[in-house]
Parts: C-alpha cells; structure tokens; sequence
C-alpha cells in the first residue's frame, strides 16, 4: 500500500546509492535542490512528470518507489530499449 514515507525513504536510498547529493538529482531532473529536499523529508509530493524523471533517472519502476512492490524493478531490460 503507498504511503508518503515510503517514497520518502526509497528516493533517499536510491540516491545515496547513486552518490549523488540532493543538488545532483535536482539538476537531473530539472528541480531546485530546497525541492528534492523537501521530498526526501516528506513536506511535499512531486507530480506525475517529475515521478517519471525520477524513475527514468534511477531505472526503478514507480511501483518500487511508490511502495507497491518490495523489491526494485528496472524500467529496461540491458541491452532492450
């Protein structure tokens, strides 16, 4: 079942996974870094266009993210587009 915290949690660990700071995802994403922030502390939600960057970004299904899957699902197949 999807619940904020677990976004929350699942973005801040895909990011420190990547090594990327808050700055780097924001950049890649086209957000400011106060947002991704807020995000990852659970003050605000992000819209569906910046879900899918995220997701694309990381190569993780939205239903990993959203917490409606336990394990991370990529969106590709290697070598499949």
């Amino acid at each position: 079942m999807y619940h904020r915290d677990i976004f929350c949690i699942r973005l801040k660990k895909l990011r420190k996974a990547a090594g990327e700071q808050q700055k780097d995802l924001a950049e890649a994403i086209n957000m400011a870094q106060t947002q991704v922030s807020a995000i990852e502390n659970g003050k605000q939600g992000t819209s569906f266009d910046k879900l899918a960057a995220i997701c694309q970004h990381y190569n993780v299904s939205a239903d990993y993210l959203l917490g409606l899957i336990d394990e991370p699902r990529p969106l590709q197949k290697e070598g499949k587009l």
